[in-house]
């Protein structure tokens, strides 16, 4: 299981692959099983072997020149074939990394074991590489949605054997006991495909108290994006300038309200407690962990019909949608007709840890069967 040396598994807070690796991990060894995993050595996930090359998470790499940060995961990936070169007990490799993984295992030739690559992100951000890509018949690929793969080049989809939704250990947990409020949360990086700045004037036209949590840029918090005000490569950032330009404005402390980066058990009691999950997407969001975990709260999703979004929300009994930016006011009001009760449900019976490791296992199976 590659989950690459950006950030330890579990992360401590933000890590959306790291994420869904803690998840995956322990209900596939609960299955039967054997894992090793190629990550950072202060990964505390518990596994049947490691493979490492940093001791630390190198996610503040990722700030430096590419010419300074370029070697990252090359070592990373260079250390995870080395491991794979000096044991002959790995039956397939599951690979969680960017570009560099996909290449990696196309490269390793027919004597390798077989592989599947999962692809967490926006699929047009490497069309020279997905538009040309060859694994033959080893090397397959996965989406986290049917809408990201649909919108695959068509050397990718050639490689696909289908999608496995995203699962939160929320969904197999018991809910906070919280009391419902009045508030909206936006939970997510602020971004302009996110969509916070339409949030935040919809909050002040459609009357509704908004919360957004999430970090701006490298930012946490507010006092840490303060702290960077002459900085000049903050200025830089085109997260702090949609920040600056397009969602501070709307931000009065009142009926808009921004708290920065929540995790852990603060994030599931504020999103427990809100009315609704908002997710005023620009963007064709491919994977929806937000999404899952609001439902897993007992919170209705109203949201843009972009991306996972359709996949995820059933009309009406989960969550609302609209492909119109300006109905979404009026759709945060109707939400609260919505029975948290029928969100939880869903989430129980499609997004849990378990749904999602025997969703995998079953693709192993279909790949190590095709080699």
């Amino acid at each position: 299981m590659n989950a690459g040396p950006w950030l330890p598994v579990p992360p401590a807070g933000y890590g959306g692959i790291e994420n869904i690796v803690a998840t995956l991990v322990p209900e596939l060894r609960r299955l039967g099983v054997e894992v090793v995993l190629a990550s950072v050595a202060e990964s505390t996930l518990e596994t049947d072997g490691r493979v490492h090359v940093f001791d630390t998470g190198q996610f503040a790499a990722l700030q430096r020149p590419y010419n300074q940060a370029v070697g990252v995961v090359q070592a990373h990936q260079h250390a995870m074939v080395r491991a794979l070169r000096d044991r002959d007990d790995i039956d397939l490799i599951h690979d969680h990394v960017e570009a560099a993984g996909l290449v990696t295992l196309a490269s390793l030739g027919d004597s390798a074991p077989p592989a599947l690559h999962t692809l967490h992100w926006d699929l047009h951000k490497h069309p020279e590489l997905y538009g040309t890509y060859d694994g033959g018949d080893r090397v397959r690929v996965n989406g986290v949605s049917a809408d990201q793969l649909s919108r695959a080049p068509r050397a990718l989809r050639d490689h696909s054997v289908g999608h496995v939704h995203l699962a939160t250990p929320l969904a197999a947990e018991p809910m906070p006991e919280v009391t419902k409020g009045s508030h909206v949360v936006v939970l997510g990086r602020i971004n302009p495909g996110k969509g916070q700045d339409l949030a935040a004037r919809l909050a002040h036209t459609a009357g509704f108290d908004l919360i957004l949590a999430g970090p701006v840029g490298p930012y946490r918090n507010a006092e840490e994006l303060a702290a960077a005000e002459n900085d000049p490569s903050a200025a830089l950032n085109p997260d702090v300038r949609f920040w600056r330009e397009k969602v501070a404005p709307h931000v009065d402390g009142v009926r808009v309200r921004w708290v920065g980066m929540v995790t852990g058990r603060d994030r599931d009691l504020l999103l427990a407690g809100a009315r609704a999950s908002l997710f005023p997407l620009r963007w064709a969001e491919p994977g929806g962990t937000a999404v899952v975990e609001s439902l897993a709260l007992g919170v209705p999703v109203v949201g843009i019909a972009r991306g996972c979004l359709p996949e995820l929300i059933e009309e009406g009994h989960s969550g609302l949608l609209t492909d119109d930016e300006e109905a979404l006011g009026d759709l945060v009001h109707k939400a609260s007709g919505i029975d948290p009760r029928a969100c939880r449900a869903e989430a129980e019976r499609r997004f849990t840890p378990a749904v999602m490791a025997e969703s995998y296992l079953r693709l192993y199976e279909q790949i190590r069967n095709r080699i």
